[in-house]
């Protein structure tokens, strides 16, 4: 099944499937009224360290993909939403700005993969 990625900021759209925020924090300036997600799956995303050493600097991603990697075959929390991924569409939903260098790209590839 297809796992797509947006902010969570962006107009949930009928393809989206199911919506899950999948960042460890919660998003700024955004209320829970207006978060439009089925699910907060916290522990997919990367440690608080991991996170913080990064700091979406563009010259950190080659490494913090191998690192957020390395995390996430060790994580049972990807079985689950692996699982979720096999039953149906799935929006993997993140707060950062960027929408090139964050971690649902890496874990929306990682979930693409072959186990």
């Amino acid at each position: 099944m297809p796992v797509h990625i947006k902010r969570i900021y962006d107009e949930p759209e009928a393809g989206d499937g199911e919506r899950i925020l999948v960042d460890r924090l919660w998003p700024r300036g955004l209320s829970k009224e207006k978060a439009a997600f089925d699910e907060w799956m916290k522990d997919v995303a990367p440690t608080s360290a991991l996170r913080k050493w990064f700091d979406h600097k563009p010259e950190r991603w080659t490494e913090f993909q191998e690192r957020y990697r390395e995390e996430l075959r060790g994580n049972p929390a990807v079985d689950a939403l692996r699982d979720r991924v096999s039953a149906g569409a799935v929006t993997l939903l993140y707060g950062s700005r960027n929408r090139e260098f964050n971690h649902a790209a890496v874990l929306a590839d990682f979930l693409a993969e072959k186990r």
